[in-house]
């Protein structure tokens, strides 16, 4: 029987070649996975993440917490996490989410608080108008409110800016409980922000508009 001699340059062709083997087998299993081998992993993950950020967006949301400027010693401040689906984009009665509002004589005074669930979104630009039902509400005054509606504004006027805020008992001097008041009603954001309290975030909606013939 004869004997394979391996000499020092066959040895190192066998190595170049499995090598390649290697290497031309991981490109198979990426070409098979649908994986793009022609760009590096870093840039195909980063793309891939954007593409899936794009196809969640919300149709529309307002969220933040901030207190309003006062030149009195009140201390009134408006937390909102509203959010319409982008399956509901053009229902903006299906909106989500919750509202908190406290009004105190000063930090840590008298006063009383009301929180409920969104029940209209709509944003245009970085203006947004929504509504909700007082769910709850602290001792006092605030209770005969529970179970009305209410509803709110916000401009978003961008970083270091301060932004406006408006709400549906603006000309009533507080929140009746209304609950007669139509969806997505408030008035104008006419309240400023209190400088380094807080900030407001609005996503604009993109409602779709009928077509012609």
């Amino acid at each position: 029987m004869s004997r394979i001699t391996f000499t020092r340059n066959s040895t190192r062709a066998l190595a170049v070649g499995a090598a390649l083997l290697v290497t031309a087998g991981a490109a198979g299993v990426a070409a098979a996975s649908g994986e793009d081998v022609t760009r590096p992993a870093g840039v195909h993950h980063a793309e891939k993440k954007a593409e899936k950020k794009a196809q969640t967006r919300e149709a529309a949301a307002l969220t933040g917490r901030a207190k309003m400027f006062r030149k009195t010693t009140e201390d009134v401040t408006f937390t909102f996490d509203a959010h319409l689906a982008k399956r509901y984009n053009t229902n903006p009665n299906k909106a989500t989410g919750t509202f908190k509002f406290v009004h105190l004589d000063k930090p840590g005074g008298k006063g009383g608080w009301a929180k409920g669930r969104i029940d209209c979104l709509v944003t245009g630009g970085k203006v947004a108008s929504a509504t909700g039902i007082i769910t709850e509400t602290s001792d006092g005054l605030m209770e005969k409110v529970k179970g009305g509606r209410v509803g709110f504004s916000v401009h978003d006027k961008g970083p270091g800016k301060l932004d406006r805020l408006g709400y549906s008992w603006g000309a009533t001097g507080g929140p009746t409980g209304d609950k007669k008041l139509p969806k997505c009603n408030s008035a104008a954001p006419f309240e400023v922000v209190k400088k380094g309290t807080g900030d407001f975030h609005v996503t604009p909606w993109k409602p779709t508009y009928p077509e012609g013939n």
